[in-house]
């Protein structure tokens, strides 16, 4: 993901990258060589460097600590999702990001995706009607090569489970696009990861809309056989049913409206591409576009720190309201 980072900086005309930490030092310092930047010995060196944006592209559970360390220090922060593993985290990061007068981006780049903005359009002119339920189905593949690449990968402390790290892109997109979430009951199970994870790698939940009044359900997995499936979400309304679907909301599926069918609606850009799995869209330019707009006061930030912090809690309300199957016969 940092790699994502430093192409669309080096890409944007307005913005320059100055340079990199990471513990690996042999690897800060190839990555340094390969964007033409400079490795830091420590953060705390990078953050005494006359910058203004640190982007943290670091396992789960490193984000708040990062991130406050650099807001304290002036520094404005971009941070890729989650937000954090934890509310409570989420908060002392909004917090500081106040109390220094700094801005706090969250990378959340799949509103981007054309199908959901023209969703949002939709919902925008109140031409869906009266919303009855939403049904997100999120079926991927991670597996153990995925999991061993990495030592954080699968853990608790710096994971923080499937929700925060596979899916929280999709929970983001229920909250964008209809408020509030407010999970009712689940039951997860971790059937298929027993040895390279410490938590579900599946799940089924229900949930309510209170903002539109309705019912959904979602359901998930990072157990689909060899490959990702699917990445969707159904509308089901007054005046039209509606699939946002491919493999990451990336396409319109299906659609019956009353009239005002979605189309010339432009290609999604390519998923991102890890070697022998792929994850969430790729559009990481305009985030950084925005980053940059924002600092000059032409746009408004996509994803604050509120928004950010609310889909770290719904996602703590998800798992509070779940039953565990994983060791029941």
């Amino acid at each position: 993901m940092a790699q994502r980072h430093a192409q669309h900086i080096n890409a944007q005309p307005e913005a320059s990258l100055v340079g990199v930490y990471d513990i690996d030092i042999a690897k800060g310092k190839s990555f340094a060589q390969q964007y033409k930047c400079v490795a830091f010995d420590s953060y705390a060196e990078l953050l005494g460097k006359n910058l203004d944006m640190v982007n943290i592209c670091t396992p789960n559970g490193t984000h708040a600590a990062l991130s406050i360390e650099a807001l304290e220090q002036g520094k404005n922060v971009l941070v890729e999702k989650p937000m954090a593993i934890h509310k409570t985290d989420a908060e002392a990061m909004l917090h500081t990001a106040l109390r220094c007068e700094k801005k706090l981006y969250v990378v959340k780049q799949n509103r981007y995706n054309p199908p959901v903005q023209a969703v949002k359009q939709l919902l925008r002119t109140k031409q869906l009607g009266k919303i009855g339920s939403v049904v997100v189905n999120c079926f991927w593949n991670r597996n153990d090569a995925y999991y061993q690449s990495s030592s954080w990968r699968g853990t608790r402390a710096l994971d923080g489970g499937t929700l925060f790290t596979q899916f929280s892109h999709f929970i983001d997109i229920l909250y964008y696009l209809f408020g509030d979430v407010v999970p009712q009951q689940g039951i997860i199970r971790n059937f298929n990861h027993q040895h390279t994870i410490e938590f579900e790698d599946t799940g089924n939940f229900t949930f309510w809309l209170p903002n539109v009044q309705a019912i959904g359900s979602l359901n998930y997995t990072t157990a689909a056989y060899r490959q990702n499936m699917e990445g969707s979400l159904s509308i089901f309304a007054e005046n039209a049913t509606i699939k946002i679907g491919g493999k990451y909301l990336n396409t319109i599926d299906y659609q019956a409206t009353a009239g005002f069918d979605l189309e010339n609606i432009p290609t999604s850009l390519p998923a991102n591409n890890y070697g022998y799995y792929e994850g969430s869209m790729s559009n990481h330019h305009q985030i950084i576009d925005n980053v940059v707009q924002t600092l000059r006061g032409n746009q408004h930030i996509m994803t604050n720190a509120y928004e950010g912090l609310k889909v770290v809690e719904i996602i703590e309300n998800f798992y509070a309201c779940a039953k565990d199957f994983s060791t029941k016969n």
